[in-house]
């Protein structure tokens, strides 16, 4: 737990005011999944993913989603090599410990279908023989909003296995103050120290796998999944594996508040997050204007929570 204190640590070296991101980014990668960070362009996406993977000294590659980018370029690819007279596998970029998908919604449809087994199974299969990723393997992919000009949406089958969906949004005035005093001649990510290795973020989440959870909280999650299938405001509502990520992000939770077992506050600061880019909203809902973070927000409140104390 420590160690990822100091990871958090360092990277708010580089990323000002955004602590509540940064520890729940910390949380994805102890729960063992992928992030998908959805802002304008320009608010520290990029340089956040960068010093999370210097703090934790892992083997990053940073892809940026062109129209031209081809799923060969994340999966690798075989060459024939004259010399041999045999195919040799070329890795691509995707066989690291984190991927870094700049923009993932401007490159084909093809190219974001080669992620599916990569998020969901960390392998990648070429030529009918799979190789697995290291361990630990994240991906952290940004996107712009939808209304950009030139951008293709995640179809719902890639956006249910992204964990979280997250927001940084712009800085305070005193925050961007600080940024700008302190880029004067010098980038911050030089300053960021690794603190952890791979096999440190191996062994606390082995740690957050164990977390206790009682069947009162599996009920607990399961009555708020359940609420988003029966709501009539919803028309696509959280899918199974949303269900298991909401229990591996409230795991990480109670590990990172120094706990062995989870209570629903842990759940319910994870629920709109892990939610939210789940379920699709009804016409009625989108005519209204209504937001999927407000409904969420109505079913935290309808469900009863038990009465578990930390």
């Amino acid at each position: 737990m420590k160690q990822a204190v100091k990871i958090i640590k360092e990277v708010k070296k580089v990323v000002i005011g955004k602590d509540n991101t940064l520890i729940k980014v910390m949380q994805v990668i102890l729960a063992g999944g992928n992030i998908l960070i959805e802002d304008i362009p320009g608010v520290g996406k990029t340089t956040m993913a960068l010093a999370f993977s210097k703090a934790m000294q892992l083997d990053c590659r940073r892809v940026q989603f062109t129209p031209d980018v081809m799923p060969s370029d994340i999966t690798g690819f075989s060459m024939y090599n004259k010399a041999s007279g045999k195919f040799e596998y070329k890795k691509g970029a995707g066989l690291c410990n984190l991927l870094l998908a700049d923009e993932i919604n401007r490159t084909s449809s093809k190219t974001q279908s080669a992620l599916l087994e990569l998020m969901e199974e960390h392998s990648v299969t070429v030529d009918g023989i799979t190789r697995q990723c290291p361990s630990p393997h994240i991906v952290i992919a940004t996107q712009n909003h939808i209304g950009s000009a030139g951008v293709l949406p995640l179809p719902e089958s890639q956006m249910d296995r992204f964990t979280v969906r997250l927001t940084m949004g712009y800085p305070s005035l005193e925050n961007e103050i600080t940024m700008l005093r302190e880029r004067q001649g010098t980038n911050p990510l030089s300053s960021v120290t690794p603190v952890a290795s791979a096999y440190d973020i191996v062994e606390m989440k082995k740690n957050v796998d164990n977390i206790y959870r009682s069947d009162e909280i599996l009920e607990y999650i399961a009555k708020l999944v359940k609420a988003t299938r029966e709501n009539s405001l919803i028309s696509l509502g959280v899918s199974p594996r949303g269900a298991l990520a909401l229990s591996n992000m409230s795991a990480a939770s109670a590990f990172l508040h120094k706990r062995d077992y989870v209570i629903p506050e842990d759940i319910k600061n994870s629920f709109i997050d892990v939610c939210s880019h789940r379920v699709i909203m009804s016409s009625q809902a989108k005519i209204s204007g209504v937001t999927s973070d407000s409904v969420l927000s109505d079913i935290l409140k309808s469900v009863n929570e038990p009465k578990i104390k930390g």
